[in-house]
Formats: C-alpha cells, sequence, structure tokens
C-alpha cells in the first residue's frame, strides 16, 4: 500500500520550490542517462534529498535530481534517476514522480530505462520504443487499500503505452536518424541479473528487453490518467546471449555512448509534441 503522507509532503516541498510549476510532461531517466537533463532550458532545480518521500539516490548512474525546465514551449519537471523497489525503500519513492507530475497537471509521463537486450539481431546502444511489457516482479504497487487517487480499483492495462505518442516518438526518430526498435520490456524486482535460463525462458514469453524498473511506474501512471511513453536503451546484452558476466559498469558505459542520440531524439520528441498540442 502507498502511504500518502509523505507524498503529500513532497508535493508541498515541490510547490515551495517551484512555485509557479505548471508542468505539462514529466521525464524519469534510467541508468546513466540523467545529461538528458542538460538539453532542456532549466527553471529551477531540486535535489531528491530534499523532497520527502523520494531520498537519496541509491543506485550509480542516478543523479538524484528534479529538474524543472522547459523544451519547444513544453514546461517538463525531469527526474533524473529513479528510485527501485529493489532499494527497500517501500513504494512511496517509486510512485513518487507519478505523484507530483498528476498532482500539478501534467498530462503524460515519459519514462526511460537501460535495459538488457534478448533480440538476437539487437546490439549493445540501440535505443527500442516500449510497445507494452511483461510484469514478472511479483508484485504491483496498487496492492492494498484502494486510493481514488491512481483512479479504479481495477484499472485496464489493454493500451498503457499511448498509440499517439508512440508514433510521435517514432516520427522524432525519423526527422533526427535515430534508428528505433519496437519491443516488449519485460521486469523482473533486481537487484540480481537474470540467468540465461531466465533469459530462455523471457525470450520464449515474449520479451525484447528485460530490467528492474519502468513497469511500477507505467502502471501507477496510467491507473491515475497519464499517457505513458517509453523508451528504454539497450546498455547490454542479456545473461547467455553473449559468453561474458553483466556489470553495472557496463550498463553506464554503454548509456553513455548513446547520449548523443538520446539527446537528440528526445529534443526532437518535444519539438513534435509542442506540434501536435499535448
Amino acid at each position: 500500500m502507498i502511504n500518502r503522507d509523505p507524498l503529500d509532503a513532497s508535493l508541498a516541498t515541490v510547490k515551495k520550490a517551484f512555485p509557479e510549476a505548471t508542468p505539462q510532461l514529466g521525464m524519469i531517466l534510467g541508468s546513466g542517462l540523467s545529461d538528458i537533463a542538460d538539453a532542456f532550458d532549466p527553471l529551477g532545480v531540486l535535489s531528491y534529498e530534499e523532497i520527502p518521500s523520494l531520498g537519496k539516490a541509491g543506485v550509480a548512474g542516478h543523479a538524484g535530481r528534479l529538474v524543472w525546465g522547459k523544451s519547444a514551449g513544453i514546461e517538463t519537471l525531469i527526474f533524473q534517476g529513479r528510485r527501485h523497489v529493489y532499494e527497500g525503500v517501500g513504494w512511496e519513492a517509486v510512485a513518487t514522480p507519478l505523484f507530483l507530475l498528476k498532482s500539478l497537471g501534467a498530462k503524460a509521463v515519459f519514462l526511460t530505462n537501460a535495459a538488457g537486450g534478448t533480440h538476437p539481431e539487437w546490439t549493445p546502444g540501440d535505443l527500442m520504443i516500449i510497445d507494452d511489457h511483461i510484469n514478472m516482479m511479483g508484485v504491483t504497487p496498487l496492492l492494498g487499500a484502494h486510493d481514488p487517487f491512481w483512479g479504479a480499483r481495477f484499472p485496464d492495462q489493454s493500451f498503457i503505452y499511448d498509440r499517439k505518442l508512440r508514433a510521435v516518438l517514432s516520427r522524432a526518430g525519423e526527422k533526427t536518424d535515430v534508428a528505433l526498435r519496437h519491443g516488449t520490456y519485460f521486469a523482473g524486482t533486481g537487484p540480481t541479473y537474470e540467468t540465461p535460463a531466465e533469459v530462455r525462458a523471457w525470450r520464449t514469453l515474449g520479451a525484447d528487453a528485460v530490467g528492474m524498473s519502468t513497469v511500477p511506474e507505467a502502471m501507477l501512471a496510467n491507473a491515475a490518467g497519464l499517457r505513458v511513453v517509453g523508451l528504454s536503451c539497450i546498455t547490454n546484452m542479456a545473461a547467455g546471449i553473449l559468453d561474458q558476466p553483466l556489470t553495472h559498469q557496463e550498463v553506464f558505459e554503454t548509456s553513455q555512448k548513446a547520449m548523443a542520440n538520446m539527446k537528440k531524439l528526445t529534443l526532437q520528441f518535444w519539438q513534435e509534441l509542442a506540434k501536435e498540442k499535448l
């Protein structure tokens, strides 16, 4: 169950720090992707440590800052790094970005992550638009007493990843010559990487990329009525596909190499959204 008290306290903190903030859009940046925020015109910055329900980022490659910025005239809250349920911080830290976005009037959220690729024809550095996901975490942030803030008791999940936003992101890729894959993201709990046997099983189930995040955020955003678009940076091939161990350093280094394309794609996506009048 998500405790509303720390979320309400976080909202009060953000409103005090950014009293004029009226974001239309939000973005959560995954491992090694925090530098994407540098492409936006900054309006304000707040450390996660100052936000009661977030706290200091606990994973390398996550800057742990909330940036209030703007691009193409679209006011945006950018979360430089995320909190993960495997950190043992509870669902409140995971839910905070979505709670803040909905409470401040945003209409959509752009979720990004670093993921392991399971598709045999893909290579590290590829970018994948998330068309759907498989939740293998064995848990959902919507467990517990029903809070109407998060929508209906039994939210539909047929169209979590907004078709129109995916089409806009594809168009941004075409205009910037950034090649984009499409696929299904598979979420495990972590913090261990997957075994080769698990990768074989998950690939059979339809996974194109595997990771330890994003799905809880997508579920909460969708339930709360926020439109969702997601992008995975394939930072390594999943266990067993290559004859080598997996390391977080590889994840970070590959995401940094993909940063130029990520920034270019993101800025164009915001420009396309401005034309669409999100």
